[in-house]
């Protein structure tokens, strides 16, 4: 959302902002909105906008705190700091996204002030998109600040990291920064802070935050208790507003206003679906979408191994939920207006407090003592939080619900749902906007240049909790793809309807869009946006390709086969049909449960192996319809242990690429696992030696690469 006249002022349909807002699952208010496309003005006059420490000293702020953020979680623990400092003493930040400015004068923050670098690790060990500059001058011994050296004395410092232990190099952004910082001269205030998104990157916060607050204290002199509760955002209903000035649910100014610009994170694009289908053979419970999205006319460019965001709403349901939780039901069409009262804020409009932090405030306005217990029961004990919200797989609404003694099982309206009273800024403050599911490309732009193809398996799974009664949990962004693909074919889908009985049917959404943006007639659109990877194949197509990717993992490695199916026809067609002769093989590893049920894009193979004239092989794991002897599963690992003499070939002396997609935690590790074997055997050792060097020489040099997730 964007200003309609200066950056602090927001003109929103009430319903919105809950329909907007991130409700699911255990991260009950976990990320965070794009920041707001407005310009900010500048405090003086020909001040340069991108020397902090001149805004800094124009706002009397004695914290800065940079973020690196490549989804839009780190940003929301850099406001959650900035919130934190305000309320325990007093002390106003600038919440800075470091591709917006210089750091030279890093050297020269103003006395009695400090420095705070909250980045996340992305990919393998990568810094976010924009942190990348940042990070290259703190290593950089040549870059100079402003005193002439390279140097940072006297700068007070605190980090705060964002990761995830599944990943080889957990953390490893945050460590450098400290690592640099600390070669610099510079002095951190209390521990490094490490969250761990696999486990409960909320934990570690809040088990980090207060030893690192006690030792800010000292290092600043400052006193807790100079602060205190103070409202970031005023909000008014307004009796007449110009309609075309009105947020509906618009994702940026551009999008309200109809004009043109770049389409990115902070301007998605309303794409076109163009095809939509079922993948699983055999769907029953399970279903898997293949979605083609049309980008012609957009600007949008993307390559193999991209990422796709597609924003998704919270599903109808659910948005019903809370505005009868908060006794707004009968105002959900209200015109309101949002003013930001804290200038460190004023770029977004929904700055969130996670997990079991924001319940405690909650608990202030329960509509009953027993409410407020149970609030403050799972606010102050994480093992109540974790048995009854995240196993319990609780939105914000049914915590409202359970809390009350509600019967979250029912379609919720105004009759069976207890209203809590809480003010609406602090649901404004308290609820981030909801951020965008991304998912590997699975097309190749030489055979797709205006078409974006999606592969998204829908999730759906039961709630484990024995504390609240079990119901059919949905994925935001895979369910809405799910409606789009029903609604684009004209298909009739099993949506909530009024038998009373909630999360027995797929959930419906507002896949219309703001103002029908998102249906033109029988298309509808999905905002989107496109995120640059690293996932690359090698541009030599005379490497060796190995590629694993049980289940949806595959999508990359079908636009990688694309690539090189785009590529081959132009060389055959140059040089004739024995061109791709001395070109190395392209190995696909795949995994699924029945070659009859859920086997991807099983036609498309064979064709693609023909084009590439026997250069392309794939091998398939079956693991509930092929077994061992001994009647034991097999998975991508096994295969790749039984091709191990060609494997090894091709990367020791065919010095070949190989790829991972997938499970992070348990096929990922696996494979690796059975890699080092494989190398270490080859080398004449073991696994644990020269194996596990080998695959760290591959990570090094990028011809090990992974695109996974926990």
């Amino acid at each position: 959302m964007s200003s309609t006249s200066s950056g602090d002022v927001f003109i929103i349909i009430l319903g919105v902002v809950l329909a907007a807002a991130y409700l699911f699952r255990d991260q009950v208010f976990a990320a965070t909105q794009p920041k707001v496309a407005a310009t900010p003005a500048r405090e003086n006059g020909s001040a340069n906008p991108r020397d902090f420490v001149q805004k800094m000293k124009a706002g009397n702020k004695r914290l800065v705190i940079f973020y690196g953020s490549q989804t839009g979680t780190a940003e929301e623990y850099a406001i959650r700091i900035a919130k934190e400092a305000k309320a325990k003493f007093g002390l106003t930040s600038l919440v800075c996204d470091p591709e917006e400015y210089d750091f030279e004068n890093l050297d020269s923050l103003p006395e009695g002030t400090a420095a705070i670098f909250v980045m996340a690790s992305y990919g393998e060990g990568e810094p976010t998109d924009n942190a990348v500059t940042l990070l290259q001058n703190f290593s950089d011994t040549s870059f100079d600040f402003t005193k002439g050296a390279h140097r940072l004395e006297g700068l007070k410092y605190v980090i705060f990291g964002l990761g995830n232990r599944t990943y080889e190099h957990y953390n490893l952004v945050a460590r450098q920064f400290d690592q640099y910082l600390s070669e610099m001269g510079a002095e951190r205030i209390g521990e490094r802070g490490e969250g761990d998104d696999d486990k409960s990157m909320e934990e570690d916060y809040l088990e980090w935050k207060d030893g690192m607050w006690d030792a800010f204290a000292k290092a600043l002199n400052v006193e807790e208790g100079q602060g205190g509760d103070s409202a970031d955002f005023a909000v008014s209903e307004l009796a007449s507003h110009p309609q075309e000035k009105v947020y509906l649910g618009e994702l940026s100014a551009r999008a309200l206003t109809k004009t043109k610009g770049i389409h990115d994170a902070k301007n998605p694009f309303a794409a076109p679906v163009s095809v939509s289908r079922e993948l699983f053979q055999d769907v029953g419970d399970r279903n898997c979408v293949h979605v083609e999205l049309n980008i012609e006319g957009s600007g949008m460019t993307y390559q193999h191994g991209d990422h796709i965001g597609v924003w998704p709403t919270n599903a109808e349901l659910e948005v019903d939920r809370l505005l009868c939780a908060l006794g707004l039901y009968d105002k959900k069409d209200t015109v309101i207006g949002i003013e930001s009262l804290d200038p460190a804020l004023a770029k977004v409009p929904f700055p969130a407090l996670a997990g079991r932090q924001i319940l405690g405030t909650f608990a202030k306005f329960a509509p009953t003592p027993e409410a407020e217990a149970f609030m403050r029961e799972v606010n102050t004990n994480k093992d109540t939080y974790h048995n009854v919200v995240a196993n319990g797989c609780l939105k914000v609404g049914e915590i409202l619900q359970t809390a009350a003694g509600n019967d979250i099982t029912g379609i919720p309206n105004k009759d069976n749902t207890t209203v809590w009273k809480i003010p609406f800024d602090i649901i404004v403050s308290s609820i981030p906007r909801l951020q965008p599911r991304y998912y590997s490309i699975s097309s190749s732009p030489k055979l797709f240049p205006n078409s974006i193809h999606v592969t998204c398996v829908v999730l759906k799974y039961k709630s484990e909790s024995d504390k609240v009664p079990t119901r059919w949990v949905y994925g935001v962004g895979s369910n809405f793809l799910l409606n789009l693909k029903h609604a684009s074919n004209g298909e009739t889908a099993p949506l909530v309807t009024i038998s009373g009985v909630a999360n027995t049917v797929l959930p419906a959404y507002a896949i219309e869009g703001p103002r029908g943006a998102y249906r033109q007639e029988t298309v509808y659109k999905s905002p989107v946006h496109v995120r640059r990877s690293t996932f690359r194949l090698p541009t030599n197509p005379k490497s060796p390709v190995i590629m694993i990717g049980p289940g949806t993992g595959v999508a990359p490695f079908r636009g990688f086969v694309q690539e090189r199916v785009a590529l081959a026809r132009r060389t055959v067609e140059k040089n004739g049909p024995d061109a791709l002769n001395d070109w190395g093989k392209i190995t696909l590893f795949y995994g699924c449960r029945k070659s009859t049920e859920d086997f991807l894009y099983a036609e498309e193979w064979p064709k693609y192996g023909e084009e590439l004239k026997g250069k392309f092989t794939l091998h398939c794991a079956f693991s509930r319809e092929k077994f061992r002897s001994d009647g034991s599963k097999i998975y991508v690992q096994d295969l790749i242990w039984d091709d191990r003499a060609n494997i090894a070939e091709g990367i020791i002396n065919g010095k070949g690429y190989v790829y991972i997609c997938g499970d992070a935690k348990n096929m990922a590790k696996a494979v690796e696992e059975t890699l080092a074997k494989i190398l270490g055997e080859a080398k004449g050792g073991s696994a644990e030696v020269e194996g596990a060097a080998e695959v760290k020489m591959l990570k090094e040099r990028s011809r090990l690469l992974l695109d996974v997730w926990s």
